[in-house]
């Protein structure tokens, strides 16, 4: 299975590769999310290790049932061959109502068919009021005119 565009990566093809990331993840799709990375996956997200298709869809899943309405967007901030670095921020509320924006950082490692290997998360949650929120797009894939992070002086 192929998943393009492929390493190595131009400043071009590390956007859309991180587009296509912000899109599946924007779906909230555990299935469909897992699909980008390798059987065997590796992930260090926070403080949680996880390995594999399998693992990636069980913690997705849970992580989705926590983090209601959830709305992200990714920015490439640095690639070089198979490897992209990528700034995120990302807004979701709690069953309390509680409004959070998670910011983060990842790393990813691609193989040669384009499917992530590695995938390093380190993230933060910060509690907003519902009146700070930044993302207000319908649920599924940001809209193409929706601001980016930095135009949003994230």
């Amino acid at each position: 299975m192929s998943r393009p565009p492929l390493p190595p990566f131009t400043a071009e093809t590390a956007a859309q590769k991180a587009r296509m990331a912000e899109d599946a993840w924007n779906s909230r799709d555990p299935a469909r999310v897992a699909l980008a990375y390798t059987e065997d996956s590796l992930w260090r997200n926070r403080a949680e290790f996880i390995r594999g298709r399998e693992q990636i869809v069980a913690f997705l899943t849970r992580k989705w049932a926590r983090e209601l309405d959830y709305r992200l967007i990714k920015e490439v901030w640095a690639h070089a061959g198979e490897r992209i670095a990528v700034r995120f921020a990302y807004e979701w509320h709690d069953d309390s109502g509680q409004w959070y924006r998670a910011y983060g950082n990842e790393n990813w490692e691609f193989d040669e068919a384009g499917l992530m290997r590695r995938r390093h998360a380190s993230i933060n949650d910060l509690p907003i009021a519902e009146s700070a929120r930044l993302f207000h797009w319908p649920a599924g894939r940001r809209p193409d005119g929706h601001p980016g992070l930095s135009e949003l002086g994230l």
